[in-house]
């Protein structure tokens, strides 16, 4: 009872501060970057440590440079999720410009259906958003539920204001199955990690082992959807530009885990290219793959060799 009292009274909170102007936020943004960096260190060992882990090329001077870019950045995305429950169309088609939308029309013009491959890049919430003004077909963003039912809800209704359906992941087919004779756009996060009962295909990503959501694939091989990778460019505060890139046409045609591994290497040459604005407080690599039976033995031979 508490705590659903304590969740209504922060999102009553959240909600006064969105009508704040932009400008006003991110003066907002700049002190929170302060507490939760220098003061309470948010997750710093834990961006620190996939840093490293991810570019081990890279001296500590780069590490830390990057470190800082992302945690202003994250300041800045927090006050613009909060701004979502406000924002205007005419304010968030400004902020977000999509290029190559010729080439999705085209399916869509024809009722046929694609899937957009997303990822906590820049400013992902927004772009979700403004997907539902930009295109002509329903959209139907993917997305894990949160515990909180309070905040839960509040997110749905945000996220939903322009015309987007959100499908929790566990209702993803029986929402195809539903729309199937309407051209539409499915939404999915391909850089979620998997739980650990559910990590079934490995692969290295950024420099490590990485259990891969398959969702996607299965989908787009069974279908036959066209699969297009929204690739988001941060432009300056507050601005992004979104490529609609077509990384498979035909999935039908692709071999088990192509279409996997094109969306996975597809975000690892995205962060590469602009490390600060991928979300490197998630802890990603919580989970390590099953040493193989072979490793096991071999492991074991070491041993017996050493003893004798």
């Amino acid at each position: 009872m508490i705590n659903k009292g304590l969740s209504k009274m922060g999102i009553f909170l959240l909600n006064m501060l969105s009508l704040l102007p932009l400008f006003i936020l991110y003066r907002l943004a700049d002190a929170f970057y302060v507490l939760i960096f220098y003061v309470f260190g948010y997750r710093r060992k834990v961006v620190k440590e996939n840093l490293v882990n991810a570019f081990p090329k890279k001296n500590t001077t780069e590490i830390n440079a990057i470190e800082k870019r992302f945690y202003k950045f994250f300041s800045s995305l927090f006050i613009e999720v909060i701004k979502m429950k406000s924002i205007s169309k005419k304010e968030l088609n400004k902020r977000v410009r999509f290029k190559n939308v010729d080439l999705v029309e085209a399916y869509l013009k024809n009722n046929e259906s694609v899937l957009f491959c997303s990822s906590h890049y820049g400013n992902y919430e927004w772009v979700c958003m403004a997907i539902g003004l930009n295109f002509s077909g329903e959209h139907f963003p993917i997305y894990k539920p949160l515990s909180s039912e309070a905040f839960d809800n509040w997110f749905l209704t945000m996220r939903s204001k322009f015309g987007n359906h959100m499908v929790s992941m566990r209702q993803t087919l029986r929402a195809i199955q539903s729309n199937k004779n309407k051209p539409t756009m499915f939404t999915f996060g391909s850089d979620q990690a998997p739980s650990k009962d559910e990590s079934n295909y490995w692969t290295t990503f950024l420099n490590q082992e990485s259990s891969i959501q398959l969702g996607l694939e299965k989908i787009a091989r069974k279908t036959n959807r066209p699969v297009f990778y929204l690739k988001i460019n941060y432009l300056k505060r507050g601005y992004y530009e979104v490529d609609c890139v077509p990384i498979c046409l035909n999935p039908a045609e692709t071999a088990e885990f192509e279409i996997t591994e094109m969306h996975t290497h597809f975000l690892e040459d995205m962060i590469k290219e602009a490390p600060a604005y991928w979300l490197w407080s998630h802890r990603r690599w919580k989970y390590k793959p099953e040493p193989k039976v072979s490793e096991i033995i071999e492991k074991g031979q070491n041993i017996m060799d050493a003893i004798a």
